[in-house]
């Protein structure tokens, strides 16, 4: 089995944030199916040191396969995640990667916490209003502050937890939410779920 080295956007400066963010995502993706077959999660900070740790581990040798995982930060209306990347920050494709190994949260991590109210309000507890978050399930049309705006709004006065705040719920909310929601509600999410299937099924040769 091929393995995967996913590198995120996520975890801030400290090491702290950083095992929040690995325990985040690795506890998102093992309720998405990949028990057993884990990609080996690289929390980067950062958007920017996450591609440019991404492009250092494509052009080193190695039986390890990268992918990219970042914020698109904007709305999507390109098809290739780095026809996007190259016009928003000028992250264009290394040689070295295919298409497949670049993938969006679109708009931002956030948004996937929009797919799954019901686990967002029970996290949250006594307090929490769902009224104040948006009403459509297209994640991926609400804009960033919006996404973020509504977070808090709906948060404000939550009786057992603070209002919300990136670097202390972000990634606990991550590991609980439904993957199955959130790649029902996001079209990349759902074609990085499959893409990274295909990738760490033994039957498969990349």
């Amino acid at each position: 089995m091929v393995t995967i080295k996913l590198y995120v956007e996520g975890g801030g400066d400290t090491s702290q944030l950083h095992s929040l963010c690995r325990q985040g995502f690795h506890q998102f993706l093992e309720k998405a199916g990949f028990k057993g077959r884990q990609p080996r999660i690289v929390a980067c900070g950062g958007r920017q040191q996450a591609y440019d740790r991404f492009v250092t581990a494509c052009r080193q040798s190695s039986h390890e396969i990268p992918m990219l995982l970042v914020d698109s930060e904007d709305f999507v209306s390109a098809t290739s995640p780095w026809v996007h990347l190259v016009q928003h920050d000028d992250f264009s494709r290394p040689n070295e990667a295919s298409d497949e190994q670049g993938h969006l949260m679109v708009v931002c991590m956030e948004s996937w916490f929009l797919a799954d109210k019901d686990e967002l309000a029970n996290y949250f507890g006594r307090g929490f209003n769902d009224k104040a978050l948006p009403g459509h399930t297209d994640i991926e049309s609400i804009s960033k502050n919006d996404v973020y705006q509504s977070i808090l709004k709906a948060t404000s006065q939550c009786r057992t937890k603070a209002p919300y705040g990136k670097g202390e719920h972000s990634f606990a909310i991550l590991g609980r939410i439904s993957p199955h929601k959130v790649k029902t509600a996001s079209p990349w999410a759902a074609r990085f779920l499959k893409i990274l299937d295909e990738m760490t099924t033994p039957t498969k040769k990349f």
